[in-house]
């Protein structure tokens, strides 16, 4: 014992360079000597804080202590997305002003419709929805481009010589407070979004990630996702590629709020589920949901 007292000695006034120990207090008292050991273990501690503070290297240091991210071998967009097609996904949020709503709506689903048919434009509507429940006077459009970046470039160099076009959007810019809008990829795990009949509610839960994580939360939710398809409410699910980084979207289908309620306390029946909250919260920095009725033009009903 007397080896190891001598040692924590030694430890303790190398690193901390602190006052002359009194060690006769040591001897003969099992609580002063836990004590003295305790209090070396922290001094060592703190001690190293310092050093490492002090000589520009906290970083390797504090690595001990955080969670590390699997390095990955490939970008998100090789790893999670689907090879077989070449999709490309563009989200669009419009703040419209309050009595512009329905001015909007129709003048937005016109618009639309001639594109959607237009063999001439590789774009596609999926979606357009009004928020019911979230940021109100809002509207969610989802635009499909196939063929991935050079679609949508083609669609916008000949939406920027079509006149009608750009009239329509001088008109709805006066309707407007804001808008942003999303470049995204869909998971490989998630069927593509198809048209589908209604009347339907759609909720587009929205995650922010932590940087680092898109990879392992792919990973869960790939062992996942059969546990919410039973009542086909998965619709699609996608990530972010421009705009805001690390951010998922799930868009699911629902009856009305009480088969929502009842749909998602189901998935706590099924083994596995919880696993999944557990191992994917973490990887979140926040999240929103958007309850969502479909416009009379959109494909999803």
């Amino acid at each position: 014992m007397l080896g190891r007292k001598v040692i924590f000695i030694i430890i303790f006034k190398l690193l901390t360079h602190s006052f002359p120990i009194d060690l006769t207090w040591l001897h003969g008292n099992s609580l002063n000597l836990f004590t003295f050991y305790v209090t070396s273990v922290v001094a060592v501690f703190l001690s190293l804080c310092r050093w490492f503070s002090e000589n520009g290297d906290i970083g390797w240091f504090r690595s001990l202590f955080v969670r590390k991210v699997d390095a990955r071998k490939d970008a998100h967009s090789n790893l999670l997305s689907k090879r077989e097609t070449s999709n490309l996904y563009n989200i669009q949020f419009h703040n419209v002003k309050p009595e512009c709503l329905e001015a909007y709506n129709s003048l937005e689903a016109e618009v639309q419709n001639k594109l959607h048919h237009d063999e001439d434009y590789p774009c596609e509507v999926v979606g357009s929805w009004n928020t019911w429940y979230g940021e109100q006077d809002q509207v969610v459009h989802l635009w499909r481009y196939r063929g991935g970046y050079p679609a949508l470039t083609e669609c916008l160099q000949k939406l920027n010589k079509n006149k009608e076009y750009l009239e329509f959007r001088k008109e709805r810019a006066k309707m407007l407070i804001s808008r942003r809008n999303q470049l995204l990829l869909e998971f490989s795990f998630w069927n593509e979004p198809l048209p589908r009949q209604g009347p339907n509610i759609y909720e587009l839960r929205t995650y922010h990630l932590k940087p680092g994580t898109m990879i392992e939360w792919g990973n869960h939710w790939a062992r996942a996702i059969k546990y919410r398809q039973e009542n086909n409410e998965a619709v699609g699910g996608f990530f972010s590629q421009i705009g805001d980084l690390y951010v998922v979207h799930h868009l699911w289908a629902y009856e009305n709020l009480l088969s929502r309620e009842e749909t998602r306390n189901s998935a706590w029946q099924k083994e596995g589920w919880d696993a999944t909250v557990h191992y994917t919260v973490p990887l979140i920095r926040t999240m929103e949901s958007r309850i969502m009725i479909p416009t009379s033009s959109s494909p999803l009903q």
